[in-house]
């Protein structure tokens, strides 16, 4: 039996039973058995059904939002951010579908016709996250079924409505049956079905360690995964920087979601003639934070997603302390704040440095460190030391500088003035221990097909 337990007050909102042997069975056969016609169905169709899709999501929005927020905790004023996120991001897709699967013309005159078709690569597994449910799994999904896969999906036990409003929408949208569908899982049947003959690919959002699980599943097959993983995302404050803008965005870059988002600020590094004057409005902006329940109007901060998160974030903050590093946001404001539940009070930590593992390793809370450096070098040098690389960011009014310094860093995407934020025209990915593949952008579409190339000649 899965039970989602809502972080609000810790009690069950959602029990669903697991998929079992038969259903699992039966969802791989038929995924196989309509594979063809989906993929023989015409592009135009296709971008026709899934536009039809996106529309019956989006009309639903009232309920998916407040089930949104019962079940991950986010604040019921944001929620509407993610519906925004994942239309957007599906009608881009759906936009420039036709010209991402185009064929690719090698030589075409008298004598010969040849070209590379972008072919499916079958069925295709995704596993999706609880911390944004709808804008990950709209980033996997959409492309997927436009290219011409069939899609099973799994969501997190935290998020298991998620998955149900999906299957509803393409239910409605005229979805042929059996092309998409989704399975409540364990992790043992979430194994075994990666491992399955009739799984091409596997489109993975998590954990670093949930990462290794799907390629061990994987084992000694020929397929490919996509996989989006840890992250501890770090920003450089330039002493030309607009002062007040920095601090107001990397505030939110920091808080948004109680700070569990892949690409989240987690380390900010502020040149020394402004780091004083940084640090002071961090500070106060930080306090006026108002964390309470995700279900009154008025709170910015929920509570984290479930009590082993709160108690691994406020473990990590208690050890850097015991090192050295000082939190400088005053606790009063914040008293909803308890050890027994999820409401973690935001933290702001100076005093830092790359021996504690606040600075290391991925918090996935409302927290960040703040470190002083003396020249763009050592900012360069500190933004590297990390064993993750999804985005960066620097603060600055100068162009030609960011361009240059941007090169420098080891990320999938580098931001100047702006972060926490995708933009579904460029490549979603990321560098060393944050995984492999692409998601977004035309060149996401290359990751869920193969290319297959045609040499026709004439005598």
């Amino acid at each position: 039996m899965l039970k989602t337990i809502t972080p609000i007050d810790n009690t069950v909102y959602v029990e669903r039973n697991y998929a079992s042997s038969q259903e699992i069975e039966n969802t791989l056969n038929i995924s196989k058995k309509t594979l063809l016609d989906w993929q023989n169905t015409s592009i135009n169709e296709r971008k026709k059904i899934l536009t039809k899709f996106v529309d019956s999501f989006l009309e639903n929005k009232k309920e998916i939002e407040e089930e949104l927020c019962r079940q991950m905790g986010r604040p019921i004023n944001q929620c509407g951010g993610e519906m925004n996120g994942f239309e957007e991001r599906a009608r881009y897709m759906i936009e420039k579908s036709e010209e991402a699967l185009s064929n690719i013309i090698s030589k075409k005159n008298d004598e010969f016709d040849n070209f590379i078709t972008k072919d499916p690569l079958g069925t295709i597994f995704i596993i999706a996250p609880w911390n944004y449910p709808y804008n990950t799994s709209v980033n996997s999904v959409v492309p997927s079924l436009l290219a011409g896969n069939t899609v099973i999906l799994k969501h997190s036990s935290q998020t298991p409505l998620c998955a149900e409003q999906l299957y509803k929408a393409a239910k409605l949208s005229g979805l042929p049956e059996g092309v998409f569908q989704f399975l409540h899982l364990d992790h043992q049947y979430t194994s075994k079905i990666i491992a399955d003959e009739r799984i091409d690919h596997v489109l993975f959002t998590g954990s670093v360690s949930g990462g290794r699980q799907v390629k061990k599943a994987i084992g000694e097959r020929f397929i490919n995964a996509g996989l989006e993983l840890g992250g501890k995302d770090p920003a450089y404050v330039r002493k030309d920087c607009n002062l007040q803008h920095a601090i107001e965005n990397l505030a939110d870059g920091s808080f948004y979601n109680s700070g569990q988002s892949c690409c989240g600020i987690e380390r900010i590094y502020v040149d020394s003639e402004v780091y004083n004057d940084f640090v002071e409005g961090m500070k106060s902006i930080t306090e006026k934070y108002i964390l309470d329940d995700p279900l009154n109007s008025k709170t910015n901060l929920g509570p984290v997603v479930k009590l082993s998160a709160a108690q691994s974030i406020r473990l990590q903050v208690k050890e850097a302390i015991s090192n050295g590093a000082n939190d400088i946001i005053e606790k009063t404001n914040f008293k909803i704040a308890e050890e027994s539940n999820c409401y973690v009070s935001p933290s702001v930590l100076i005093n830092v440095d790359h021996s504690m593992k606040f600075m290391m390793e991925e918090t996935f809370g409302p927290t960040v460190g703040i470190m002083k450096v003396n020249n763009e070098d050592q900012a360069a040098q500190l933004m590297n030391d990390s064993p993750y690389g999804l985005t960066a960011c620097v603060w600055t009014s100068d162009m030609e500088f960011a361009k240059k310094f941007g090169k420098r860093i080891n990320t999938g995407t580098f931001f100047m003035n702006r972060c926490d934020y995708l933009d579904p025209g460029l490549a979603w990915t990321g560098v060393k221990n944050t995984g492999i593949g692409v998601t977004l952008s035309v060149l996401g579409f290359n990751h869920v097909t193969r290319a297959k190339s045609y040499h026709y000649r004439t005598i």
